[in-house]
């Protein structure tokens, strides 16, 4: 009976299914301890008034609570904020240090562009063209703050109308470039650009006067706040981003917010060095790029994959081939980034720049990283996994199907086209799903190729050509490398790491589970078909 559990392999199905468990224990605890970070960064705390046994006073938000050994005292973690009063946004407190602690009503929190959060008690406010209310001086900072909203949309329509006229003087200046490399300077078309060009010039001045005292106006609109211990601090209402009270908002005040923060992350910019504000152009860019990824990428994998089990005949070149495709699947992504940086930048982009933009150089415009090359990039890390899985599927298709088609007379295109191909769809897609779901979190090859901490336009935008493939981009797994291993305030950044995380996993589940959607539906056809 020995042997014949042995020979038999039941261990081994034992030990298979320990170690499938023990990896999926493993993956739903990783997704929990992202989750529950993540989720729980947007949701409001009270803010703890502490006095001490000494007499100072601190206020925050308690972030957690440890003890480093049995002999150790308790202590907990404050948030603080109020970086340009204390230079640090956390401190431990040991619980024994502590002699007080309360939960003020009046405590208020402030969301900035700058200097992260405030916390402290409102004094006094002072609006330019608006008395105080009758109500409060509170009441009087939120009637100010949304005066400021309502003048908010003029503001930004004067910063578009600046962008706009930078971007046509940058035309300007390349059709002028494109001028002077062909020596025209003393032509009729030189002049004319060079006068077009003062007038923008002159336009752009007007507006960056006028966009100099509207926020010179708004600068004037100011609170001063008092923090924990009395120590007072004039912030204009431009630089605040939100105001409320936390120990007085009611659950649904404070879903109400949670759904406000949620709205920003996704459709804002960042802000405080990608610590704060919202992760637009990060999420745009990461779908982006694997949208381009898998145009150039995914038909070029299927042709190859094709090519190899249909069409090639078996001999010594196919076999070298297989064996080098199987052995690209393994190389490490730097390695594509370096292949990427020498091929596609500094071979394929400087020679486009010499043929096609030689008025800009030595200023790159392709022979520089952008998301084009990035793509590239990644479609070269992922093309074998696509090969492979459509060898695969197309060999697991019976050869007599192949041979009633050809006995019925189609040729061996018809045959591909239109059953090997649909059959062996859902098994290519399996490879696509793989494919992609390496590429959106890859960092590296990003890293040399394009990738940036903060770019200033989209890829995609509304100024012709609209479609910019030399453009640099941000990237969720980048701006998770950044904000974790390279920001100066670790700890301020780190709940932000858990929300990009959680939202590259939200993209990578998204993108697959329509794609396995796809696949399934593929699978579902032609086994009815059968």
């Amino acid at each position: 009976m020995k042997s014949k559990y042995w020979r038999e392999g039941e261990p081994f199905v034992w030990g298979s299914g320990a170690a499938l468990a023990l990896i999926l224990l493993l993956i739903l605890t990783l997704l929990v301890v992202i989750f529950k970070n993540g989720l729980g960064v947007f949701w409001v705390s009270p803010l703890s008034h502490l006095e001490m046994q000494d007499g100072s006073k601190l206020m925050g938000e308690v972030v957690q609570s440890s003890v480093m050994s049995m002999r150790d005292e308790p202590r907990s973690q404050l948030k603080i904020a109020n970086r340009d009063l204390y230079s640090l946004d956390f401190k431990w407190v040991s619980d024994k240090d502590i002699k007080q602690v309360t939960y003020p009503q009046d405590a208020i929190l402030i969301e900035r562009q700058e200097y992260g959060n405030f916390v402290g008690f409102l004094s006094s406010v002072t609006l330019l063209n608006q008395p105080s209310l009758p109500s409060g001086e509170y009441a009087t900072l939120l009637a100010g703050l949304d005066d400021l909203k309502a003048n908010m949309p003029e503001l930004e329509a004067v910063k578009s109308q600046i962008s706009d006229l930078n971007y046509r003087v940058e035309s300007l200046d390349h059709k002028l470039a494109k001028l002077r490399f062909r020596g025209e300077e003393q032509g009729d078309d030189f002049q004319q650009l060079t006068m077009q060009k003062e007038l923008l010039q002159t336009e752009f001045q007007t507006l960056v006067t006028t966009l100099n005292v509207l926020q010179a106006r708004l600068m004037q609109n100011t609170a001063r706040f008092t923090d924990a211990s009395g120590t007072m601090l004039t912030i204009p209402l431009s630089a605040m981003v939100r105001v409320y009270k936390p120990n007085n908002l009611s659950f649904f005040a404070k879903v109400s917010l949670y759904l406000q923060k949620t709205r920003e992350l996704f459709f804002d910019e960042p802000r405080e060095s990608n610590t704060e504000g919202g992760l637009f152009p990060a999420i745009f860019g990461t779908v982006l790029l694997i949208i381009i990824m898998a145009i150039f990428s995914f038909p070029l994998g299927v042709i190859a994959g094709v090519y190899l089990r249909e069409y090639a005949r078996d001999g010594f070149m196919v076999r070298l081939v297989r064996i080098a495709v199987n052995n690209l699947a393994g190389i490490p992504s730097i390695v594509y980034g370096i292949f990427g940086l020498a091929f596609f930048i500094y071979g394929i982009g400087s020679s486009i720049d010499q043929i096609f933009f030689p008025a800009q150089l030595p200023a790159p415009t392709f022979g520089t990283g952008g998301i084009l090359w990035a793509s590239l990039t990644l479609g070269l890390l992922t093309i074998p996994v696509v090969i492979v899985s459509t060898e695969e599927a197309l060999g697991a298709i019976p050869g007599g199907l192949r041979e009633s088609s050809y006995a019925l007379g189609a040729t061996k295109f018809q045959t591909l086209t239109r059953i090997l191909i649909p059959l062996a769809s859902p098994g290519i897609m399996t490879g696509f799903i793989l494919a992609m779901a390496r590429a959106a979190g890859e960092v590296a090859p990003l890293m040399i190729t394009g990738v940036v901490k903060l770019a200033p336009s989209l890829a995609l935008d509304g100024q012709y050509p609209f479609f910019h493939l030399n453009r640099k981009f941000m990237h969720l797994g980048f701006h998770i490398y950044d904000i974790g291993f390279q920001s100066p305030n670790v700890e301020a950044a780190k709940p932000m790491v858990f929300v990009t995380t959680l939202l590259l996993i939200g993209i990578v589940i998204a993108l697959a589970s329509t794609a396995i959607f796809m696949r399934n539906r593929m699978k579902k056809k032609f086994a009815i078909a059968d």
